[in-house]
């Protein structure tokens, strides 16, 4: 994978006109993003719109059919996937599974654990954690690289609405402490408005991006504009954000994407944009 020439410092990872494609079916097309030491990113799109695929190409885990992925000379990256699945009868403690695949000292494992909320559960089973648990194991083993950039797929999946404001917070704190940056692909739109430096609308193609103006604070009915910070990105079809339909619409970010934000999956929520019909 290429390198940043030494002294682009500023950005961390940039993908240059990346596209992934299945056969003839195009995941994502033409996507141009970079990231800058300690801010915090968040991919936001309906299902299906190519979040976890493009999070997949950025740490080479997904081949890119076009374009390219750059990385900054010895870019540590901490990864947290969007599902890990533990089989009920495996003997893996917390403690074993931190130095996988690399062995790392105990206490290494210990302070990593007790950073991110759980300490003492060196001992306990994989499979006898809970969600929460589980998703602080899974941080704590990705800041034992001591990343430039954690890179985190839906991390809060499963977590009730406690555990999803306490996680995020986390990251502020750590993002804080240590300048970590953070790519986040993220349906938890309440919290992510306000924990986000930047958000990208995604389906396919980049749709919008910019920094997030919170709007109502009312649960039932509020509302946040995605400020762009670049011009036009595209005239391809967009897939309906609410009913999954796809029409063809001029997706100029303009004034911006405005979102809806219910307490709903994220295939109910709408992403207007101003002048567009979706």
């Amino acid at each position: 994978m290429p390198r940043l020439p030494k002294g682009r410092s500023m950005t961390l990872l940039r993908a240059r006109g990346l596209g992934v494609r299945h056969g003839d079916h195009v995941i994502l097309d033409g996507i141009d993003l970079a990231i800058a030491p300690g801010e915090i990113v968040t991919i936001i799109g309906p299902n299906g719109s190519g979040k976890s695929t493009l999070v997949r190409a950025l740490i080479g885990l997904e081949p890119a059919t076009s374009g390219q992925v750059v990385r900054a000379d010895g870019l540590r990256i901490g990864y947290v996937p969007q599902r890990l699945k533990v089989e009920a009868g495996l003997p893996m403690t917390v403690r074993r599974f931190l130095s996988l695949p690399d062995r790392v000292s105990d206490a290494a494992a210990s302070g990593a654990l007790a950073r991110t909320g759980v300490a003492g559960l060196e001992q306990r089973q994989l499979a006898r954690l809970s969600g929460g648990q589980f998703q602080r194991v899974l941080l704590a083993r990705a800041l034992l690289s001591a990343p430039q950039i954690l890179i985190l797929d839906e991390p809060t999946q499963g977590l009730d609405q406690p555990g999803i404001s306490a996680f995020y917070r986390l990251l502020a704190e750590l993002r804080r402490e240590t300048g970590v940056a953070v790519l986040l692909v993220s349906h938890d739109l309440h919290v992510v408005m306000g924990a986000s430096d930047r958000v990208i609308c995604l389906n396919g193609h980049i749709c919008c991006e910019g920094a997030p103006e919170l709007g109502s604070s009312t649960l039932e009915n509020s509302r946040a504009r995605v400020k762009p910070t670049s011009g036009p990105r595209s005239d391809r079809p967009s897939k309906n954000m609410s009913s999954g339909s796809t029409r063809r619409g001029n997706s100029t970010c303009g004034g911006g994407c405005e979102i809806w934000l219910t307490p709903r999956p994220i295939d109910t929520w709408r992403a207007l944009k101003a002048g567009t019909s979706w």
